[in-house]
């Protein structure tokens, strides 16, 4: 009996029709905005483009941008005040940056290899450690603000040889969205059924009061300090608060006192947005035993993050042959070439072109124009808070009717105290983006302030332009803000 020969195996990585239907680059470059909405909708997120859309921005596609601007595919010039919410300190394509990046590619240089070592890593943590007071000497450069933040977490355990499981941080503080970050943000918004780490407590924010309780609560049996880590940001860039500098020098003086690792999240507020380098900085002689950036650390290019360690806190928790590559390889895009050196040249630029310097310049027109239409709109701004380049204006008034529609409102949002607050702030932002080409956003955490943030690269001149455009919009009256806002947002979903 002769038996049939088997056939070899098909090949079942591509469709049996050959090659599918890929879309190139330059599909991108001509691509109408249906179809991108249509692509969204299927491939990522249908409910973030019917969001989206309710807001000019949402219903454009941009060609191109630079500096503090931002150039549509149909023509249009807008001013964008979001400062990329914190990453673009630098503007949008700075020609340095581009430079930067065009060099590293053109001399074809190697991007991932952990085991070479980097020149651009090497200088990158020098520089970092001559910029940062004190002992702030050892880094390490993962990808996120929320990876750095988890970073120094896991230092601050490492350095405790997992002997302490208590961990502290504010009740209103935001440090991202991951699993171990999320669970160490107060924000409402992340307050979703998600595992965290074990061992959070929070406490009230800028009240040292409140932290010595806490720390007090988490002793052991033995009545041993139980607290590895106290995670802090100086400047609470979603809620537009700071921290007091008594408050700052006593949780030093607590930490010290208790052998607990003091983290500053500056992932926002690094490199010079609120009139400081950092803005613990304007505090002679106050260092963290750890620091946080990220967002504008990479150049508004490079995603690129970092923690910076003090050197006794870093060495004792790493600095052993075994424990040396658990620090260094556990992130697979650690010290991605590019990335490095883009971040070198970003530091380099926030240092030279004296970006603290900048803030505080144009703070000297902002400050006083915001607070000068909040005693012109009494009844729509509530209150106004900031420093140099990072402001919230704080929206108010409304119909009553509003109250009544968040009783009513469907889902998640009837229990949504804030949300009146928020729908007032949409059709400010929307009215700014579609009637004066202004691009602005709101925070969702704290009391949801409308955020004038520029980039550092903006003079006095795209001030006032933001100013007088403000001023037009608050000019027409919330119920009449409200109701071009209400209807232009039915004519989006009908086009959709």
């Amino acid at each position: 009996m002769t038996t049939a020969a088997t056939p070899p195996p098909s090949d079942t990585t591509l469709p049996a029709t050959g090659l599918p239907p890929l879309i190139t680059v330059d599909d991108c470059e001509e691509m109408p905005l249906r179809r991108v909405h249509d692509l969204y909708r299927s491939h990522v997120n249908k409910s973030q483009v019917s969001l989206m859309t309710s807001f000019g921005f949402g219903r454009e596609l941009v060609s191109h941008a630079e500096g503090s601007w931002i150039h549509t595919r149909d023509g249009r010039r807008v001013l964008d005040f979001t400062g990329g919410v914190g990453v673009l300190n630098h503007g949008h394509n700075h020609p340095r940056i581009l430079a930067a990046r065009r060099r590293f590619q053109e001399q074809r240089r190697m991007e991932v290899h952990k085991t070479y070592f980097s020149p651009y890593i090497a200088a990158l943590g020098h520089n970092l450690a001559q910029l940062l007071p004190g002992d702030l000497d050892m880094s390490f450069f993962p990808n996120s603000g929320a990876e750095a933040v988890e970073g120094a977490v896991k230092l601050a355990y490492k350095y405790h040889g997992g002997k302490r499981q208590r961990i502290l941080h504010a009740d209103i503080s935001f440090h991202g969205k991951l699993l171990g970050s999320g669970s160490l943000t107060g924000s409402a918004q992340t307050a979703f059924a998600f595992p965290g780490i074990p061992g959070v407590s929070a406490f009230r924010y800028g009240d040292l009061d409140s932290v010595r309780e806490s720390v007090a609560a988490a002793r052991n049996a033995k009545g041993r300090c139980d607290v590895y880590a106290i995670l802090i940001e100086p400047f609470s860039a979603s809620t537009m608060t700071k921290c007091s500098e008594e408050f700052l020098r006593g949780l030093r003086e607590l930490c010290t006192a208790e052998d607990i690792v003091l983290i500053f999240d500056e992932i926002y507020t690094g490199w010079g947005k609120t009139g400081s380098l950092f803005h613990f900085m304007r505090y002679p002689g106050l260092v963290p035993d750890v620091v946080t950036t990220s967002k504008s650390f990479g150049g508004g290019k490079s995603s690129i993050s970092a923690f910076v360690a003090r050197e006794p806190v870093f060495r004792q928790a790493y600095d052993s042959l075994g424990d040396a590559m658990l620090q260094s390889t556990s992130t697979t895009y650690y010290g991605f070439g590019e990335e490095t050196a883009t971040a070198l040249e970003a530091v380099n630029i926030a240092v030279e072109d004296d970006y603290p310097a900048r803030a505080r310049a144009i703070e000297r027109v902002l400050a006083p124009g915001l607070e000068r239409l909040r005693k012109q709109y009494p009844d729509i701004i509530a209150d106004v808070r900031g420093a140099g380049a990072l402001y919230g204006v704080f929206l108010d008034g409304g119909p009553k009717m509003l109250d009544l529609a968040a009783k009513v409102a469907p889902g998640g949002l009837a229990r949504d105290p804030l949300l009146r607050t928020k729908v007032i702030t949409c059709a400010v932002v929307n009215a700014m983006y579609q009637e004066h080409n202004v691009y602005m956003y709101y925070t969702l955490n704290g009391r949801s302030p409308l955020v004038a943030a520029p980039s550092l690269v903006a003079g006095a001149e795209e001030v006032e332009i933001f100013l007088d455009a403000f001023d037009k919009t608050l000019a027409r009256g919330m119920n009449r803000l409200l109701a071009a806002f209400l209807k232009d947002k039915a004519v989006s979903r009908w086009a959709a």
